[in-house]
């Protein structure tokens, strides 16, 4: 057998028994994203309602539980571009790796925020703890650097859809959290993240003793994100970089609009529900358990939505998914103060977004350029969670002046922009 770390280091092209290895690393990648997906996304599950909840206690406000939640959506938009930057460099297991364990020590800062209600620290470990959430999406990606072009949909799905069982348990960890908390002395919300952490350093450790070799680099070294100025130094502006191809790759253009707008709309709505839940009378267990259903909701479907994209096409899958989100947010416009009609329009919120998420990742990757495909893949996870912090940002002011249905409802409008654009694609492609 072929020995793979050699095989790693050559830059040659493959041979037959080279793309025979190459088959192998993809499963043992696959196995261990996998692994570790599952895992860490037990500690990335507990910021949006956990997250939520502990800033509405310690600051006793609406508008700061909603900016709690951008906090950590701000800090896997930060990290976005310099995690796709550093695989472009170092490879996918540096990367990776190094994502986990930062969100680890936000797990472990939020600890301290939630057993003595400290406003800073809790922001910072909401800020950190983020990362995971960056680290999450950067793993779909390096699903696909080894996988069969017919199978690069499916590949990304798989590790979209196993992070199922972390997000679910994620928002329900107050119930361990009890038990850790009669045992220790620590609050409920201190328990939880004392999970989190836990949960988030394992899945670092996975990824840095067995991602190896490491797929983004089993073909030769990873190619430069951006080319080298003066001195040998790396010219800044990677987001131009992403943005550049953006205006002259038609195909790109309509899977980052189509990512970006889910992201938002996904993220102005789920923020603000725990909060609107609790104000019609709904307890923590409520809580969880919406935010429970709508995570399935956005991960469960991601075998079948992969499978779909890779048969029928990547734009079919992203218009059922705006129609989807339509539904979604039409129930919430039109029956904001029934309890089972938001458990119904957060469940097929998550349905859309994995459509869209799914079939429009995995469209960008098949049409983006190879040569910058690491950093503009965390281009666009940053652009992505930029959208949703501002999202999440102004939802909270929203909610407050107008109400849940009208926020449902320019959430709605929201989604024009993508559904004319993917009208516009599907008129060119039929008159050709």
């Amino acid at each position: 057998m072929p020995d793979l770390e050699h095989l790693a280091g050559t830059g040659a092209v493959p041979s037959a028994p080279a793309g025979l290895a190459a088959d192998a690393v993809q499963r043992r990648t696959m196995t261990v994203l996998v692994l570790a997906q599952i895992i860490g996304t037990v500690g990335v599950g507990v910021a949006p309602s956990i997250g939520v909840l502990l800033a509405g206690a310690v600051t006793d406000s609406e508008a700061w539980a909603g900016l709690a939640r951008t906090a950590s959506t701000l800090g896997a938009a930060l990290l976005g571009l310099p995690l796709g930057a550093l695989a472009a460099r170092r490879g996918r297991r540096v990367a990776l790796a190094g994502g986990w364990w930062t969100a680890a020590a936000g797990g472990a800062v939020l600890v301290a925020a939630a057993q003595w209600s400290m406003v800073v620290p809790l922001f910072a470990g909401l800020l950190l703890i983020g990362v995971g959430l960056a680290v999450s999406l950067q793993s779909r990606f390096a699903a696909t650097d080894l996988a069969q072009p017919h199978r690069r949909a499916r590949s990304l799905a798989l590790v979209v859809w196993v992070g199922t069982l972390g997000s679910v348990l994620g928002p329900n960890l107050g119930v361990p959290g009890e038990i850790i908390g009669s045992a220790t002395g620590l609050t409920v919300y201190a328990g939880a993240f004392l999970i989190a952490a836990a949960c988030l350093a394992v899945a670092g450790l996975i990824v840095f003793v067995w991602l190896r070799p490491d797929p983004l680099l089993f073909l030769g070294p990873a190619t430069p994100a951006s080319p080298p100025g003066p001195g040998g130094r790396q010219q800044p502006g990677r987001i131009r970089q992403v943005l550049a191809e953006l205006r002259v790759n038609r195909r790109a253009r309509l899977a980052v609009i189509a990512i970006l707008t889910a992201q938002g709309v996904m993220v102005a709505i789920m923020t603000m529900t725990p909060v609107h839940l609790t104000h019609q009378g709904g307890s923590v267990t409520v809580v969880g358990v919406t935010i429970s259903l709508h995570i399935v909701g956005m991960y469960a479907p991601a075998p079948l939505v992969g499978l779909l994209a890779d048969r029928y096409g990547h734009r079919p899958a992203i218009g059922a998914g705006l129609g989807v989100l339509a539904a979604s947010l039409v129930i919430g416009a039109v029956k904001p103060d029934g309890t089972g009609w938001i458990i119904a329009s957060l469940m097929l919120l998550g349905v859309g977004w994995s459509l869209v998420n799914v079939a429009g990742s995995a469209l960008f990757d098949a049409v983006v350029s190879a040569e910058t495909r690491a950093s503009s893949q965390g281009g666009v996870d940053a652009l992505s969670n930029l959208c949703g912090a501002a999202a999440a940002f102004a939802s909270g002011p929203l909610l407050a002046v107008s109400g849940f249905s009208l926020l449902s409802a320019l959430a709605l409008v929201a989604l024009l922009p993508p559904a004319v654009l993917l009208a516009g694609h599907a008129r060119s492609h039929s008159n050709t």
